[in-house]
């Protein structure tokens, strides 16, 4: 039986023209799943964890045709794809009707660099030392998972030099996150910043990934991998996440598929060099994607983001196929191909077109695909 899967969605909400505009108070509690962020322009909803990428894609676009919808009874308005708010007021900050301390310390100490839309993709684990040596690995590849998913070229009607903006404004941790050894050293660590006023509650641990769960640390059930942009093609959401699931499977097969015990970086310094290297990876992705000269984390040799993503595909294929998801998986060699949301903005953009119309093009094709993939599957 495959992995249980599920996603958190935040999207803008606008007009078809690609304007955010505050919606979201008078959504919450009309359309079921969604739920306020700390934004009136952007909206987050869930999906059930499930093992079947069938039911998946039925739960990934069924909320989005409920939401239009609605949005229909409000007026001209629809969901806009992209990670940032691409044409403009980033400057304002429209706080939601979400009182708790928790956004309050949110808005006052980052203000609207954490208005973004992304991606958070959960995969379920019982066994809590396998899920803090999941978390090791996944850390160290998180680099890859933003290239595939990067959709935020724009800001505020311009170009940025960045691939994901998203990841270049959001606030990250300012405290040191180590390699967890194990399930008792991460509770231990966030013990620790609890205590000392560090981090606000548990769920101020802002990385590329963590564990999670509903009584974090103690009781912790799910990989969360958070780097990604926001992915609105479905089919290309799920690919990235059956790559993420096979790389796992692959890890359950073999424990030594560990970034502390297979790496040749010096042993003496090793968890700081890991981190080290993945945070500059992440520095190289945000601005070049798939096109990024990235530092592999078991020898520290160069190598592309884009034939790095290869190689893992080529090598989790034989698996895949033999779990039967060989299908949803494939999309990955289309985004590797044809290029990532981001590569093919900023290609428009070089040939001519101006933001909005490539944001006004991409609302219309995202609503489009939803419709026609809903047809295909009966949804």
């Amino acid at each position: 039986m495959l992995l249980t899967k599920g996603f958190e969605l935040e999207m803008f909400l606008g007009t078809p023209q690609g304007d955010p505009i505050p919606l979201a108070e008078q959504i919450v509690g009309k359309v079921d799943r969604f739920m306020q962020e700390t934004d009136e322009r952007h909206i987050e909803y869930t999906t059930e964890p499930l093992h079947s990428y069938e039911q998946l894609l039925s739960q990934l676009i069924l909320p989005r045709i409920q939401l239009r919808e609605y949005l229909k009874t409000l007026g001209d308005y629809t969901v806009i794809p992209g990670s940032t708010l691409s044409l403009g007021r980033s400057d304002r900050f429209y706080r939601s009707g979400d009182t708790s301390p928790y956004l309050e310390y949110i808005e006052r100490n980052h203000g609207s660099n954490v208005v973004t839309a992304s991606v958070h993709i959960n995969i379920g684990f019982s066994d809590p030392e396998l899920l803090i040596r999941a978390c090791r690995l996944i850390k160290m590849e998180a680099p890859l998972y933003l290239a595939l998913s990067a959709s935020s070229p724009f800001l505020d009607d311009h170009t940025t030099g960045y691939h994901s903006t998203r990841w270049h404004i959001l606030p990250h941790s300012q405290y040191h996150i180590p390699l967890f050894e194990n399930h008792a050293e991460y509770i231990e660590w966030v013990e620790g910043h609890l205590a000392a006023g560090t981090m606000f509650n548990v769920r101020h641990h802002w990385d590329n990934v963590r564990p999670n769960g509903d009584r974090r640390p103690y009781d912790i059930n799910r990989l969360e991998l958070r780097i990604c942009d926001l992915v609105t093609d479905p089919t290309s959401l799920l690919a990235i996440t059956a790559l993420l699931e096979a790389r796992l499977w692959q890890l359950v097969n073999d424990p030594n598929l560990d970034p502390l015990e297979m790496s040749q970086l010096p042993a003496t310094t090793r968890k700081q060099d890991l981190i080290d290297l993945t945070k500059a990876n992440e520095a190289a992705v945000k601005v070049s994607s798939l096109d990024a000269e990235l530092r592999h984390w078991q020898d520290g040799r160069k190598i592309l983001a884009r034939n790095w993503i290869n190689e893992i595909y080529n090598n989790v294929l034989p698996l895949v196929k033999q779990q039967g998801f060989e299908n949803f998986l494939s999309p990955v060699q289309t985004i590797l191909q044809a290029g990532n949301t981001a590569q093919k903005w900023l290609k428009m953009y070089a040939q001519g077109a101006d933001t909005r119309s490539i944001i006004t093009q991409a609302i219309q094709e995202m609503a489009k695909q939803e419709l026609d993939l809903a047809n295909q599957f009966g949804i």
